[in-house]
């Protein structure tokens, strides 16, 4: 036999048992009986009679007076109301600038081509730079060091 032709085979015997029922007994389990779920229960459908259906209501027969005691509250009932966002950090002024230097450099130069200005070049220097000068600033002051009041060792602390 050709391995191909085992394959193949195997295969044939795993299409073939596909539907079988498999009973599992209490010795090929890895695990104590204590822990098997019980088998569910079988589930009746109950079918509604037709005087039991509530109607379709198609039009408000009420006087306009709504004497509801909820008070609406049905509706949001069970829902998820998220407390509010704390506030956005504090920005410094070197980190605005920085920012407006990252942002600001760029957009002068796009709003500069689209609005076919004429540049100097110094006003070319100084949007690359801003630019440049922006990034270095936010990246320096990162700060991605361990923190200051680690102490010598950054092991765990019992």
């Amino acid at each position: 036999m050709t391995p191909q032709s085992d394959e193949d085979e195997v295969w044939r015997q795993i299409v073939a048992s596909f539907h079988d029922v498999v009973e599992i007994d209490s010795a090929n389990q890895p695990w104590p009986d204590s822990e098997n779920l019980p088998a569910e229960p079988a589930r009746r459908v109950v079918k509604q009679s037709e005087e039991e259906r509530p109607s379709p209501v198609t039009e408000d027969l009420s006087d306009g007076d709504d004497d509801d005691d909820d008070g609406g509250e049905t509706e949001d009932e069970g829902h998820y109301v998220p407390p509010p966002p704390p506030p956005l950090p504090a920005i410094d002024t070197t980190g605005k600038i920085a920012w407006v230097g990252l942002l600001g450099g760029p957009a002068y130069l796009l709003l500069s081509a689209a609005l076919s200005w004429r540049l100097q070049g110094w006003m070319l220097f100084a949007a690359v730079a801003a630019f440049i000068g922006g990034f270095v600033a936010l990246v320096v002051r990162m700060g991605d060091g361990p923190p200051n009041d680690s102490g010598w060792d950054d092991g765990a602390v019992i």
